[in-house]
């Protein structure tokens, strides 16, 4: 830290108590002045030849017969003036970063200029600000932040502007030219490394980083970090990515990280302050590296302190054009009253459509028709969609088991994602399979909508055989993933022909084909288990043939004799629907793979009580 002493004279002021102040003098003290809550006794010689202002108040005081001078409102308190009377008496003074503004103001204060002595004080401490302080990167930074105590006198003397303009322009400066010491906690400054003969050598960055400055400016008070950081942005010398570095660092070390932390009704008013200036000084570059997860971090502190709109609304702009850079954990939003729900799943549902829609402007590509196909221009953004995909089923997976979750905000936000984001269901299956578990009590009609988001045909080997034995699902999901299997198996041991290809592509389960109730879709159903019957009982010829352990040869997995069963009571149920369309469930019929001689209908009907399907 740099420092300048004046005077050569020793220090004779003592103390009498803690409001009672006085020279150690031969000479007896003739003028009392009051600053503050201190008395200084004092000699009127060495303070009226170096002060305008005192000579004007101690003949002011003589005219009332009085001794007594009181200033009110003086700059810098007691201990700022004390400097000043040292420095009129000549006695030795220290100036350094934390006093000199003090010094500075109090001597603009008594008028202690040019004209009342040459060589005054307000001459030295403007070469020593000159000389030294401004040009001293931690010094400078000390100086700003003593300035917000000494306002608005600081502020007229144009110590604040100084101050910031010094700052700005280091910052600006080459990497390769700084050497002066700084900051930088976020990555080791020393890397020690061993020898092979066990000597630590430290071995330093030889480069500078080109954000070594942000951790330093942190201490500032808001209102000087935004108008160094204006600074900094003005001077054009600074990318848009530092910039957002820095704004990080900041945010991280003063935004409060839950609603515990905001302990009082004036540090919310402060945190709410701090985050709408940190989101207007957010750089306007479309390709800045502004983390997603940072800006969805500044959303939910902008919710919790009640940010306003216009700067939420600037952030769900800046999350949406990479929505596909952010995670689970940062899309977990808490949900505000009157919200019944924990996370705030409407908001999320928002940020996703307008991560559509800016896909629609930039690819010029329409995803409102899920099943509609994509041309091959989508490859270009592939990777973010299927980012995209994996985020949205994941969140669907760690919001699924919320007992207030609607089904309609479930479907409405999954159906958001077009269906060439979601090549594999494994991961949407996951977060259904957890929404039937925790909310078992759902309509037939909601199931079915949930059920009908998933297509079966995407679904892995392992995801299928998690949702063949999933008691939670409807009979008919299960049915058209035994189904799909089997054809998958005979495609793969027996080259299965192209009709049953296609009825299998007619077998994806979504909300209209659950809503179909009339007797052509039960006879389509009925063909499509025909069909699957034909193949199941080639793999059973062929499975015959070998031995009891060998493996098919096209890697399909035969169906065990639980999937058969499936299959005998789902050709019951449609036999019963295409007698009589107000039955859902029906005994009175048997599928063409009969039952064995010694089951009866009622255990096929008991059976099918036991598990509720919907058909």
């Amino acid at each position: 830290m740099k420092f300048m002493k004046l005077g050569s004279k020793p220090d004779a002021f003592q103390a009498d108590g803690d409001c009672i102040r006085y020279v150690a003098s031969e000479l007896a003290t003739d003028v009392a002045i009051i600053v503050g809550e201190v008395k200084f006794y004092l000699h009127k010689f060495p303070l009226l030849s170096k002060s305008n202002r005192l000579q004007k108040l101690v003949l002011r005081a003589n005219e009332e017969n009085t001794n007594e001078v009181c200033m009110v409102d003086f700059p810098g308190g007691p201990k700022a003036f004390e400097i000043c009377a040292k420095f009129c008496y000549g006695m030795t003074v220290t100036l350094n970063a934390y006093n000199v503004v003090a010094a500075r103001c109090a001597a603009d204060y008594l008028e202690m200029t040019e004209d009342a002595d040459r060589g005054n004080l307000i001459f030295k401490i403007e070469v020593f600000l000159n000389s030294s302080v401004f040009r001293s990167w931690k010094d400078s930074i000390i100086v700003l932040q003593t300035t917000k105590s000494l306002l608005p006198w600081s502020e007229d003397l144009k110590v604040v502007g100084r101050c910031i303009d010094s700052i700005a322009s280091k910052t600006s400066v080459d990497p390769s030219n700084v050497t002066w010491s700084y900051t930088y906690n976020r990555k080791l400054a020393v890397a020690d490394q061993i020898c092979e003969n066990g000597i630590r050598l430290q071995k330093k960055f030889q480069s500078v980083p080109k954000d070594w400055w942000v951790e330093d400016i942190c201490e500032l008070d808001i209102d000087l970090y935004k108008r160094v950081m204006v600074a900094v942005k003005s001077k054009g010398r600074m990318s848009a990515d530092v910039i957002a570095e820095a704004l990080k660092a900041y945010a991280i070390r003063w935004l409060p990280d839950s609603v515990d932390a905001l302990v009082s009704y004036d540090y919310a008013l402060k945190s709410r302050s701090l985050v709408e200036t940190i989101i207007w000084l957010l750089p306007s570059d479309k390709g800045s590296e502004c983390l997603c997860s940072f800006l969805l971090k500044l959303l939910k502190v902008a919710i919790l302190v009640g940010a306003g709109d216009a700067q939420k609304e600037e952030l769900l702009k800046r999350i949406s054009w990479q929505l596909d850079e952010a995670t689970v954990n940062d899309l977990l939003i808490p949900a505000q009253p009157p919200d019944t729900t924990i996370y705030d799943v409407k908001l999320v549902q928002n940020i996703v459509n307008r991560f559509v829609m800016q896909a629609r402007r930039t690819q010029n590509l329409d995803f409102v028709d899920k099943h509609e196909k994509v041309s091959d221009d989508f490859v270009l953004g592939r990777g973010s969609w299927l980012n995209v995909g994996k985020l949205i089923d994941g969140y669907l997976a760690e919001i699924a088991s919320e007992p207030n979750l609607p089904v309609s905000s479930f479907v409405d936000l999954s159906q958001l994602i077009p269906e060439s984001a979601r090549p594999i269901h494994d991961g949407l299956y996951k977060a259904i399979d957890i929404y039937l578990k925790e909310h078992p009590n759902l309509m037939k009609i909601e199931k079915k909508k949930i059920c009908g988001l998933m297509d079966v045909k995407k679904l892995s080997m392992d995801g299928c055989m998690h949702a063949a034995q999933n008691e939670c699902l409807p009979l008919r999901v299960v049915v058209q993933v035994l189904f799909f299997e089997q054809v998958r198996a005979a495609a793969g041991g027996l080259n299965a022909p192209q009709n049953v290809s296609r009825a299998s592509s007619r077998s994806t389960t979504n909300t209209e084909e659950w809503e179909k109730t009339a007797p052509e879709d039960c006879k389509s159903l009925e063909k499509q288990m025909s069909q699957m019957k034909i193949c199941d009982n080639e793999c059973q010829k062929n499975r015959e043939k070998k031995d009891k352990g060998s493996k098919n040869k096209g890697g399909g997995v035969l169906l065990p004799s639980r999937s058969r069963r499936f299959f005998d009571k789902l050709w019951v149920g449609v036999t019963g629907l295409g007698e009589n369309r107000s039955s859902e469930t029906s005994g009175s019929s048997q599928s063409p793979t009969s039952l064995n001689p010694g089951e009866t209908r009622s255990s096929g009907s008991s059976s099918r009580h036991r598990r509720h399907s919907v058909s």
